[in-house]
């Protein structure tokens, strides 16, 4: 026996239609390239949505048809991610950070027929034209006439002005309603490992996604809150929040390109900024920035740090010196991405001091709606004691079972989960922490090292701007811990006195038998540490140990 409800598919357009209809007044502002501050409401989103897609049928865009972008967070983005999938195409977001090769490899790979792209990618987009236009038709420059860049585009391609397009659209499309299921956005991983692989979501896990990120446990959105996404637009939906913003109302700030300091400082105050979030590095610059200029943070109550683990000093500063804090996430591409949140029960509420800071370095609780679980080498699973640690799995209506271009159900295995390439434990209470990513975990004798709990120490010591470590090999222990550290400005750093932070903290074992300092480490695309680089280049460093 079937339910009597209503019939009706989660739908993302119906998002739009919400906050339009209900939240008509809601805030939507953007930092520009014209470096003004756009304002427009959430039901100026939805009617120019709308314009939107009489645009893309302008230009010959249909269903399943993906729209590529390479663009900052504004409104005209935000504009593009509601009116593609609304319509029934696919908004796939491209990282300009990645190699021009990797740029030109995956609009081909999707099979973009059209690119919108802010001007500062002008040069970029010349440069991959002429590789992209056996797919892309029509590059739209996200910008009025008389911002046009210079750009020269490959034969057969055309070239618009975003504001010149809608100026001539009607805004008389009605959002259809289809089968939930069908893909809405495209976006790839990063490809430290070989090349970027596409993950294809759907209406449905976009709009569950947004009901569980807005949950009072995870980010507690409301139609109160003034969110500011400094995870960009181009890198996994910037985390979901476009879509949950719409989803409760809130007030959604654009910061555009500037994500400086002194630039992030001034917007969050300026536009009364309740919750922002972003990876470390971003909140380690406005730190340093609030330090030396000695403004502070009006409005900004908490931060969302995620991408990397986050530094106990970036956690203990900004409680300390400014009353915000600053919760962990956790997530991945495949995972649309946020898996886990670190939202106290009632066992950790009342924690204080160092206690608090340890327990805020876990990445927190699944989600509701998914599951995890950890692993060891023979798939079998581990205790949730917080000390053992194994392969971290994931499943659930927002995890991938496939790449774009593969089989169905090909990411998975036997039983439905998904290898997320971490490792991790689970405390007693279902707390997750990241120990290390299963290619970059140290063996030493049989035993496993954590390198992302020796970076978090050597990062502690005040001469440490930034820290690596990665397994080298050993010819008696197979691998050891090697420690390269990148001094603060106007620092130098003693290896002794690195290594002597480290007494008391962890196993003698784990210590890293050498520090190396150098000027700078390697990052991917989307500002992690290129471990992949350090490994070819500092493998042998001990085959010549005793």
């Amino acid at each position: 026996m079937k339910g009597l409800m209503q019939p009706g598919g989660l739908m993302i357009s119906s998002l739009l239609t919400h906050a339009a209809r209900h939240h008509a007044t809601g805030e939507v502002v953007s930092r520009t390239h014209e470096t003004t501050t756009h304002r427009h409401t959430w039901a100026d989103v939805e009617r120019r949505a709308r314009q939107l897609v009489r645009v893309l049928h302008h230009l010959g865009v249909g269903e399943s048809d993906r729209v590529g972008t390479l663009a900052w967070n504004g409104y005209r983005h935000l504009e593009v991610y509601y009116a593609a999938p609304g319509m029934g195409a696919i908004c796939h977001t491209i990282n300009p950070r990645l190699h021009p090769d990797d740029i030109a490899y995956i609009v081909n790979h999707a099979g973009d027929t059209v690119l919108f792209a802010d001007v500062s990618f002008a040069p970029l987009i010349t440069m991959i034209a002429p590789r992209i236009a056996e797919t892309v038709k029509a590059v739209v420059m996200l910008t009025d006439a008389a911002g046009m860049p210079e750009v020269t585009l490959a034969p057969g391609m055309a070239l618009y002005a975003y504001d010149s397009l809608m100026d001539a659209a009607d805004d008389d499309f009605a959002w259809p309603v289809f089968d939930e299921n069908t893909a809405s956005a495209l976006c790839y991983t990063s490809g430290t490992t070989g090349r970027p692989k596409g993950v294809l979501y759907s209406h449905r896990s976009t709009v569950l996604h947004a009901y569980a990120i807005a949950l009072p446990d995870v980010l507690d959105l409301r139609a109160t809150s003034r969110i500011l996404p400094v995870v960009p637009m181009f890198h996994v939906n910037a985390w979901g929040i476009p879509y949950a913003a719409a989803l409760t109302g809130a007030a959604l700030v654009l910061p555009g390109r500037h994500l400086d300091g002194a630039s992030m400082a001034q917007l969050l105050n300026a536009e009364r900024v309740t919750f922002t979030c972003g990876v470390p590095t971003v909140w380690l610059g406005l730190l340093q920035h609030l330090r030396s200029s000695g403004e502070r943070l009006h409005t900004v109550t908490r931060i969302m740090t995620g991408g990397s683990a986050a530094p106990p000093l970036l956690i203990e500063a900004f409680r300390d010196e400014y009353g915000v804090v600053v919760e962990h996430g956790w997530g991945m591409t495949e995972l649309s991405p946020v898996g886990t949140y670190n939202a106290p029960k009632p066992a950790q509420a009342g924690l204080a001091g160092a206690d608090a800071v340890r327990h805020m370095l876990k990445q927190g609780r699944i989600l509701p709606g998914l599951d995890m679980k950890i692993v060891d080498g023979a798939d079998k699973a581990l205790p949730w004691d917080g000390v053992a640690f194994g392969d971290l799995k994931v499943r659930g209506p927002w995890v991938t079972s496939a790449y774009f271009g593969d089989e169905p159900g090909s990411a998975l295995d036997a039983d439905g989960w998904f290898a997320t390439g971490d490792v991790a434990t689970i405390d007693p209470d279902g707390f997750m922490e990241i120990t290390d990513r299963s290619k970059d975990v140290i063996k030493s004798g049989g035993e496993w090292i954590s390198s992302i709990t020796l970076e978090n120490i050597a990062v502690s010591h005040p001469d440490v701007a930034e820290a690596a470590v990665i397994a080298a090999r050993h010819p008696k222990w197979d691998e050891r811990p090697l420690l390269l550290v990148v001094p603060r400005a106007g620092h130098t750093v003693d290896p002794a006195s690195v290594l002597q932070a480290y007494e008391g903290k962890i196993a003698k074992w784990w210590l890293p038998d050498e520090v190396l300092v150098v000027p700078e480490l390697p990052h991917t695309a989307t500002g992690k540490l290129l471990k992949t680089a350090l490994r070819s280049r500092y493998r042998d460093h001990y085959m010549g140990a005793g």
